[in-house]
């Protein structure tokens, strides 16, 4: 497969990405036959602990942008958001597999 390979569902590029050539990618993640597929930089930051502060802000815009696009407000996006993961980390549903490529 190509480097240049765009897939027709994919995200495009924020502006603000654009104008900095230092900025790098450090999460993809996408819905393959109703499970989670991601291409990550796992030590991106140097070390484990920084993706907690990116899982946050992750979680953060996701509440705004749900807000932004009708379905509730930002604070009880994030409740919902918060009550999931916490659900999540404590009875996974599906621990899944990671390889290296």
């Amino acid at each position: 497969m190509s480097e240049h390979f765009h897939h027709p569902h994919e995200l495009g590029i924020p502006p603000e990405v654009r104008k900095h050539p230092d900025a790098g990618e450090v999460l993809r993640a996408w819905i393959v036959n109703g499970g989670l597929t991601v291409a990550l930089s796992p030590m991106a930051f140097g070390n484990a602990s920084t993706w907690g502060l990116l899982l946050v802000d992750i979680a953060r815009h996701v509440a705004r942008g749900c807000a932004q696009e009708g379905y509730g407000d930002y604070a009880s996006n994030l409740a919902e958001i918060r009550k999931m993961l916490e659900a999540e980390l404590a009875r996974p549903t599906d621990l899944g597999t990671t390889r290296k490529q």
